[in-house]
């Protein structure tokens, strides 16, 4: 993820902020960089989880850059192309309504908007306690949408909570061997080595969708790649020879 630049988005949901820092720390230490954006009542409201001002302090320090976080601060992302990908995590139950019905009234729905204007992608970490129930029809639809993407989810409490959801970023670091023959590489300019999907974009991916990639390596690798219940490859792919 050298040199990428991707946009950092965080919503309301207090209680996963500290999993999303390990994720911020997680891009800068892959080499990409990242810019902060805080919805208002993120970036202002103080809870048992924390206070506003160390949430603050803290990632700032993390990215090295100033949170965006009102509508006009955040009205620049397209029209500037600022960031090759934007991900909003947490994303809660309020912004997926939101973003499935086109409300832009805060500084996290104006960054997703203005950047999807560019046709780059969108990727939503979904954590909200209605996901499975007022929410799923908006999340149905935001799975649907073009350029949107969904980090892979769970229900984190089915007895308790057996609506709520939340993104499971564990599953992004399977690693899947795959044996190709000689003129996978030759044709598509990749060289052997451990891949994540996302990573091969620019290169054998350019024009293709997801599924369509899984197929292909199906049909040349003769393995079978699992894939979650929204059809995304989640894992890594160690190419071979």
């Amino acid at each position: 993820m050298k040199d990428v630049s991707v946009g950092f988005a965080l919503c309301g949901s207090f209680c996963t902020f500290q999993k999303a820092l390990e994720q911020m720390r997680l891009l800068i230490s892959c080499g990409a960089r990242v810019t902060p954006v805080m919805s208002e009542n993120a970036y202002s409201t103080d809870t048992r989880f924390g206070t506003a001002e160390y949430f603050r302090n803290e990632i700032e320090s993390i990215c090295g850059e100033k949170i965006i976080h009102t509508i006009s601060s955040a009205e620049p992302v397209g029209p500037k192309k600022m960031f090759d990908v934007l991900l909003v995590e947490p994303c809660t139950g309020n912004t997926l309504a939101k973003l499935a019905n086109g409300i832009t009234d805060t500084a996290v729905t104006m960054a997703c908007k203005s950047h999807l204007r560019n046709s780059r992608p969108l990727v939503l970490a979904v954590s909200t306690n209605d996901a499975l129930g007022n929410s799923a029809h908006n999340l149905g639809a935001l799975l649907n949408y073009k350029n949107i993407w969904f980090v892979p989810m769970k229900q984190d409490d089915y007895t308790n909570k057996p609506r709520s959801v939340v993104a499971d970023f564990s599953q992004s670091s399977q690693i899947l061997p795959v044996k190709l023959p000689a003129h996978f590489f030759e044709y598509s300019n990749i060289v052997p080595g451990e891949y994540r999907v996302s990573d091969l974009f620019g290169n054998y991916l350019s024009g293709r969708n997801t599924i369509n990639f899984v197929a292909e390596l199906e049909m040349d690798s003769e393995v079978e790649i699992p894939m979650n219940q929204y059809g995304i490859a989640v894992m890594k792919f160690k190419l071979e020879r």
